[in-house]
């Protein structure tokens, strides 16, 4: 099956689909996606490294997940389909972060172009990463990779260091960090999420 992603206007209305595998170009449209931060039970966070294969940003070190919900897919739903194939990961708990979080970052001419809510995610068990997507990972101590991406010893994806930004504002621990309302997720998350 095709897998699409939503198309979005600048508010985050949905205005359509189309397939992923053809809208990430120069100009790839505004479409919704999402970022997961996953954290195991000793709190350390996920670090992955995207496969060499990946046609955006490929070989790059980012958070834990990425990816896009279905038309009509609740993005909850769509970040435990991800974690699950990407890197076998089971979650346990889910919580909205950065609801309004957008960025647009290219490499070697692709665009990626998103209104991208961010989730801190508790996981259990070991990745089985996926190698058409995943190519390495680290479990890493949070201050730790602030601390890295600082001095410059940890390079990671351009949305990954703007989203830094903006979590680390929530404070230190990001097992502390406060869970955001779900109504200012796009208008587009929330057509699938008023069910919640």
């Amino acid at each position: 099956m095709t897998e699409q992603v939503v198309l979005l206007d600048e508010q985050g209305h949905a205005i359509g689909v189309a397939d992923k595998a053809g809208v990430h170009h120069r100009q790839t449209p505004l479409h919704l996606a999402f970022s997961a931060y996953a954290f195991n039970e000793r709190g350390q966070f996920l670090l992955t490294r995207r496969a060499f294969g990946k046609r955006t940003f490929p070989g790059v070190w980012t958070n834990s997940c990425c990816g896009h919900p279905a038309p009509g897919e609740d993005m909850s739903d769509g970040i435990v389909r991800r974690l699950s194939q990407e890197l076998g990961l089971t979650s346990i708990g889910i919580d909205l972060v950065l609801p309004e979080f957008q960025y647009r970052a290219e490499m070697d001419g692709v665009v990626e172009n998103e209104k991208c809510p961010v989730w801190r995610v508790e996981v259990i068990g070991e990745p089985e990463p996926d190698p058409t997507e995943v190519d390495a990972y680290r479990w890493v101590e949070w201050n730790q990779l602030v601390r890295e991406i600082e001095d410059g010893s940890q390079a990671i994806s351009p949305w990954c260091r703007e989203q830094l930004a903006e979590l680390r504002t929530l404070g230190p621990d990001p097992l502390d960090w406060p869970s955001a309302e779900h109504t200012r997720l796009p208008p587009a998350a929330l057509v699938s999420a008023q069910g919640r």
